[in-house]
C-alpha cells in the first residue's frame, strides 16, 4: 500500500461474507462428554449447537473462506483491496500473523495486512481502523475479518466454557463512497478496563506464563468468571450503545437493527430490554453457532442479510464486548453494492 495525496472521504459498509465449518456439535454430544444436559445448556446460554473446525482447519482457512465469499458477493477483484485486517485471538502461529497468509490465499498480492487482538471486541476495533484509513484518504477499500478457532483452546472437561465457544469467520467490506449520498459509517465507541484480566482469559501461553511441562492443561484453555462477565456485558452493552447514540445525536428509535456479540441469550435479552429496542430488531443466531468471538457480529450480520432482516439502507448498531476487558460499538448504514 502506497499512500498518495489524502482526500477526506466517507467510509461505507458495502458487503459481508461468512463461513462456518461443516461439523456441527449438538448439546447431545456434550452430554456424553461432560456433566451437563441439553436443558441446562439451553436455559443458561440459549445454545443448541455449534460448528467446530476440522482437524486440518486453522484460523486462516476459516478467514480465507469468509473473504472469498465476500469478494464473490460484492464482485470485487482481490487486486482492488488496499488493506486486510484480521481480528483474531487464535492465530495459526505466534508469528507470522494471519492476515498476510490470508491475503496470499485469496489472491491479494502485496496487500497491506495485519492482525489485531481485542478478543470478542476485535471486529469492532478492526472496523474502526479500516474506517479511519478510508476517511483519511489513505486507502479506498478495506476488508475486515473476524475469525476464531476457539475449539483449539477449550477445555472439553469444563462444562462452564465448553458449551459456549465455537469456530467461524465473517468479513466485511469498508470502502470510500466517491461522493455519493448516504451516511456511511456514523461513529464508534471503543474502550477497555484491564483491572480484572482473570475474569476471562487463557492464563498460560504468553510471555508471562510460557507453556512448560509443569503448566496444567486447563491453564492453556479459556477460563471464565461467568458471573462477573455477565455483569460486565449487560452493563457495557447499554452504556456503550447510549454513548454512541448520544454522540451521533440519535435515539434507539432511529436504529433499524441491533447486532450484538453472540455470547449468551440471557445477556442479549437483558441488555436489549434495558436499551429499549424491540426484540424483533435484535439479531440472534447463537442458538446454532454459539459464541464465535470476533466472528460473531459479522456472522450475525451475514445471516440478517440472507434472511431479509437486513434491508438496504438500514441503520445498524453493532456492539461487541470481551476479554481485556474490552468493548466496542459501531453505528453504520448498510449500503451494499448493487
Amino acid at each position: 500500500m502506497a499512500a498518495g495525496p489524502r482526500t477526506p472521504r466517507r467510509a461505507r459498509l458495502t458487503g459481508v461474507g461468512a463461513y462456518v465449518p461443516e461439523r456441527v456439535m449438538t448439546n447431545a454430544e456434550l452430554e456424553v462428554m461432560v456433566d451437563t444436559t441439553d436443558e441446562w445448556i439451553l436455559a443458561r446460554t440459549g445454545i443448541r449447537e455449534r460448528h467446530i473446525a476440522a482437524g486440518d482447519q486453522a484460523t486462516t482457512d476459516l478467514a480465507a473462506a469468509a473473504v472469498r465469499d465476500l469478494l464473490d458477493r460484492t464482485g470485487t477483484a482481490p487486486s482492488d483491496i488496499d488493506l486486510l485486517i484480521i481480528a483474531t485471538t487464535t492465530p495459526d502461529y505466534v508469528f507470522p500473523p494471519c492476515a498476510p497468509l490470508v491475503g496470499t490465499m485469496t489472491g491479494m498480492d502485496s496487500v497491506a495486512a495485519f492482525d489485531l487482538n481485542a478478543v470478542c471486541s476485535g471486529f469492532m476495533y478492526g472496523m474502526a481502523q479500516a474506517t479511519g484509513m478510508v476517511e483519511a484518504g489513505l486507502i479506498r477499500r478495506a476488508v475486515v475479518v473476524g475469525a476464531d478457532t476457539l475449539s483449539r483452546i477449550i477445555n472439553w472437561e469444563d462444562r462452564a466454557t465448553c458449551v459456549l465457544f465455537a469456530d467461524g469467520a465473517g468479513a466485511v467490506m469498508i470502502e470510500a463512497d466517491d461522493g455519493a449520498p448516504g451516511t456511511g459509517v456514523v461513529g464508534f465507541d471503543l474502550g477497555s478496563d484491564g483491572s480484572t484480566p482473570g475474569d476471562l482469559w487463557v492464563p498460560a501461553g504468553g510471555t508471562r506464563t510460557p507453556i512448560t511441562p509443569g503448566v496444567p492443561h486447563a491453564d492453556t484453555c479459556i477460563q471464565m468468571n461467568g458471573r462477573e462477565v455477565f455483569r460486565f456485558a449487560t452493563r457495557i452493552l447499554v452504556e456503550s450503545s447510549a454513548r454512541l447514540l448520544r454522540e451521533a445525536g440519535l435515539t434507539i428509535d432511529d436504529i433499524d437493527l441491533l447486532v450484538a456479540h453472540q455470547a449468551n441469550e440471557r445477556i442479549l435479552d437483558h441488555a436489549s430490554e434495558r436499551i429499549g429496542i424491540p426484540r424483533e430488531k435484535v439479531v440472534m443466531n447463537l442458538d446454532r453457532l454459539g459464541n464465535t468471538s470476533s466472528a460473531s457480529i459479522p456472522l450475525a450480520l451475514a445471516e440478517a442479510r440472507d434472511t431479509g432482516v437486513l434491508a438496504d439502507g438500514a441503520l445498524v448498531l453493532m456492539v461487541g464486548f470481551g476479554a481485556g476487558l474490552t468493548w466496542g460499538s459501531v453505528l453504520a448504514r448498510w449500503e451494499p453494492r448493487p
